[in-house]
């Protein structure tokens, strides 16, 4: 008995330390970085990197490397919650004023609440969200939680295939390892032929993190609420609460966390050039030492 225990550990050392390996591995394949770029190449993110590739480092290299492209593009840091606020009048995306049992962020999606038409602006409300939710993660936990409820959903207020591709592109590519889980709340039938187009965007370690949850189906109920306290789910939800989306409190929220995001980036430091919103890049840093 002692034995097979000391086994398991020693198996999950090994492996932790070949995980440790890989990570400094991709280090060294990376180069020098510096910037925003260096402070968000964190060991944990080149983690989540590695496990999303099957801790292939070329593979994770070239993802990453994709990533700080889009980031030095987009911007998503920079994304402050009056460029986005008219999105969010209906609270058709909004971080949850609760946690999952494992006390992840919680995003609550309503696909029927959609107010606006454009694919660009919508993308730009829901990486901020994004990056809200990681920001607003507790120490040790990497991972968020989806709740998409249909209320309201019909053909008129269906999510564009470009835009529901975009969304899987941008969670997929650009944020790999973040979501745990999302429970897709009682859809009506017709949305399953929408969803046999968009599963094929989905990768297969994100599909498995996707569940259908039926009021009727014991199982798949069971299976939400392992992950979540009913007292806290709101009933369009199968929970116990109620479900009252306050923009104006919401946004002042939102507010006070674009001052925590600037410190956390540093925009509250002042600019040594004239370029308010551009980065000054120091000396490029490697993220291990260079081998002589």
């Amino acid at each position: 008995m002692f034995s097979r225990k000391s086994n398991c550990q020693s198996d999950q050392e090994s492996g932790e330390l070949q995980h440790e390996h890989k990570v400094n591995e991709l280090k060294y394949a990376l180069g020098p970085l510096s910037g925003r770029s260096l402070q968000y190449c964190s060991d944990a993110c080149l983690k989540r990197y590695l496990e999303a590739r099957n801790w292939n480092v070329d593979k994770s290299k070239k993802m990453l490397e994709e990533t700080l492209r889009w980031r030095s593009a987009y911007k998503p840091e920079e994304i402050r919650w009056p460029e986005v606020a008219i999105e969010g009048e209906t609270g058709k995306v909004y971080r949850a004023n609760f946690h999952d049992r494992h006390g992840r962020t919680v995003l609550i999606l309503r696909p029927g609440m959609q107010n606006t038409v454009s694919i660009d602006n919508q993308m730009k409300h829901l990486v901020y969200l994004i990056e809200n939710a990681i920001l607003n993660l507790p120490e040790g936990q990497e991972q968020m939680a989806w709740l998409i409820d249909f209320t309201g959903w019909s053909l008129s207020t269906n999510v564009p295939i470009k835009s529901a591709r975009d969304t899987i592109n941008i969670l997929q590519n650009h944020y790999p390892e973040r979501l745990a889980i999302a429970f897709l709340y009682n859809p009506p039938r017709i949305f399953e032929a929408f969803w046999k187009v968009v599963k094929y965007f989905l990768d297969a370690k994100t599909f498995q993190k996707v569940k259908f949850v039926y009021p009727k189906n014991k199982d798949s109920v069971e299976l939400m609420r392992s992950y979540f306290d009913v007292d806290n789910l709101p009933a369009e939800l199968g929970g116990k609460a109620t479900l009252q989306y306050n923009h104006e409190e919401f946004s002042r929220q939102m507010v006070q966390d674009d001052v925590k995001a600037a410190k956390l980036w540093g925009f509250d430091q002042p600019q040594s050039n004239s370029c308010g919103g551009a980065e000054v890049s120091p000396e490029p840093e490697y993220l291990a030492p260079p081998v002589s």
